[in-house]
This record gives structure tokens, C-alpha cells and sequence, in this order.
């Protein structure tokens, strides 16, 4: 079976194992569609099989999550999470343009279980516990990224105006700086800070080596460099502090994210039992890692 899946509906197509079609259907998303989805089944299955037949009808869908996946895996059908990537393969299979669309994917999908199936990985039933782990962590993973992409942004502005503040500050995600930056968001007013405004920053922040760093940090800052216009000077400090605002709201959630992953993670039986002193969460990548030992 196909199941070309959109937010509010999928669309499926039955077919056999010697490729004929048995049944399109579009069907609504949620437990309503699922419902009609075992009926349409039902029609082509033994009434007395049970699930030993439940076990033979094989499943392509784009996407290995989700209550209509857990769905799917719970009523007993085999799973299989075909890879957009793969999917674009097979789709250029059946197709001289590849052209996606809705009815022609759940053909597609398919035929592709029907004859590929032992090139697919079935998707896995994973416990509530599991689940949830990968739930924070994919969205861990997500804000992190999203940060790294702000950071760049920040880091781009700054450059067209201020880059001596490139130059000040090697962290431009970190607190210190983000402080810093906040008060002085301009090439004018970053030369009027004192040396006690930055120490404070960089005691804050937890930094080590407070006076070095310091002189550095009014060094740069104080360097001469070429400059914008006063009027363009100002345009670009409040987009830098609306950025500040954003990076460290992102920060915030990171950090929050990042204890909920560690609290899960370590409720899971197959969780690494390093001491915790040790070992921490520190990105996504570590979070991961420890789930594929884990068998997440």
C-alpha cells in the first residue's frame, strides 16, 4: 500500500503483489481516516486471518513518526519510512519528468514496497519512552541550528558597520557578549565602555582571566575602522539588537531543552550510565550519540 501523507489527508492506493491496483482512496487525517483505512484494507484480506494477514500488508509512506505511523505500526502492519531521497529516485523510476504529485506518489510508494521492500528498513515501534527522547532532541537539535543561523546573521551586520565587534568577541552567541553588545550596539558607544562595565560582563558570564580579557576586548573595540554614515550607523545597531533579543531567548530555551533531554534520557533502561559529572549533554550530537548506544 501508498500513503502519500499531506497535514490534513492522505492519499492511497492499494495494490497487489502482482502490481494491479485494487483501491485509491483519499482519506482525512486523525482516527477517522484510520478507520476507513482498515475497512478499505479489510476488503482485500481474509476475514478470519487476523494479524498474521495484518503482518503481510507493507506500508510506504514518507516519514517514520507520528500518530498515523504509530497508528499504522500498532494495528500491525509492516512500516516501511521511505526516504525523500529515495522517494525522488523511484519517483523518476515510474515517470520521464519525476514530477511529484499526490495520487501518482501513493502509486509510487506502492510499487516500491512491492518490489523493494528488502532494500527498506521497516520502521520501528518505539516505547512512549523513546519517543520522547527523540521528540526533545530533534527539537534540541532544531534550535540549535536555528541560533547558528541567527548567529550568522548577527555576525553579517556587524560586519557592514562594526567589525571591530567581530573582532572583540570570538562568541558572538555568548552572554558576555551578548550583554556587551546590547549596551553598545554602535562603534560610538562600545568606545565609551569602561573597563569595569566589561569585567563585570566576563565575571558573569563565568569567564577566567577577567583583566587580559578585558584589555583585549577594549582593545579591538577602540581600533579605528571604517565606518557608515550616522543615520545607516543607527538602522543597523537596532536590527543588531533585535537580533541580540532573539539569540539569547534562543539560548534560554537551548539550555531549558537541553536538562529536559538529559531528565529523559537518563529515565530510559538502556540509557549510559556514566556519572553525570562526567558526562553531560552538551549538543545534540553528544544527545544523539548516547542514543544509538542506548538503541534509541
Amino acid at each position: 500500500m501508498g500513503d502519500d501523507w499531506a497535514q490534513d489527508h492522505h492519499d492511497i492506493e492499494v495494490m497487489d503483489e502482482a502490481g494491479t491496483v485494487l483501491a485509491r482512496r483519499r482519506l482525512p487525517e486523525g482516527v477517522v481516516g484510520i478507520g476507513q483505512l482498515h475497512e478499505l484494507i479489510g476488503r482485500f484480506v481474509p476475514v478470519a486471518a487476523g494479524d498474521c494477514v495484518a503482518a503481510e500488508v507493507q506500508v510506504g509512506i514518507e516519514t517514520d513518526h507520528g500518530p498515523w505511523v504509530t497508528a499504522l505500526i500498532a494495528a500491525g502492519y509492516v512500516v516501511f519510512a521511505v526516504n525523500p531521497l529515495q522517494a525522488s529516485r523511484f519517483r523518476s523510476r515510474h515517470g520521464v519528468s519525476g514530477a511529484k504529485s499526490d495520487g501518482g506518489d501513493a502509486h509510487m510508494l506502492a510499487d516500491v514496497v512491492r518490489t523493494d521492500a528488502h532494500q527498506l528498513r521497516p520502521a520501528a515501534a518505539d516505547s512512549p519512552a523513546v519517543q520522547a527522547v527523540k521528540v526533545l532532541t530533534r527539537t534540541h537539535k532544531t534550535l540549535i541550528w536555528e541560533r547558528a543561523a541567527v548567529v550568522l546573521r548577527l555576525r553579517a551586520q556587524l560586519l557592514e558597520y562594526f567589525p571591530a565587534a567581530v573582532a572583540a568577541f570570538e562568541d558572538l552567541d555568548a552572554p558576555d557578549t551578548l550583554e556587551l553588545l546590547s549596551k553598545a550596539p554602535d562603534p560610538t558607544r562600545a568606545a565609551k565602555l569602561t573597563r569595569a562595565q566589561v569585567a563585570a560582563a566576563l565575571r558573569r558570564a563565568g569567564r577566567y582571566k577577567i583583566t587580559e580579557r578585558t584589555e583585549m576586548i577594549l582593545t579591538a573595540l577602540r581600533s579605528p575602522q571604517l565606518g557608515q554614515p550616522p543615520a545607516l550607523t543607527a538602522a543597523y545597531a537596532a536590527t543588531v539588537r533585535s537580533l541580540i533579543a532573539v539569540i539569547a531567548t534562543l539560548n534560554q530555551q537551548v539550555s531549558r531543552l537541553q536538562g529536559q533531554v538529559e531528565a529523559h534520557f537518563g529515565q530510559h533502561p538502556g540509557a549510559c550510565r556514566a556519572d553525570p559529572a562526567v558526562v553531560r549533554l552538551r549538543s545534540p550530537c553528544v544527545a544523539r550519540a548516547c542514543c544509538v548506544v542506548a538503541g534509541v
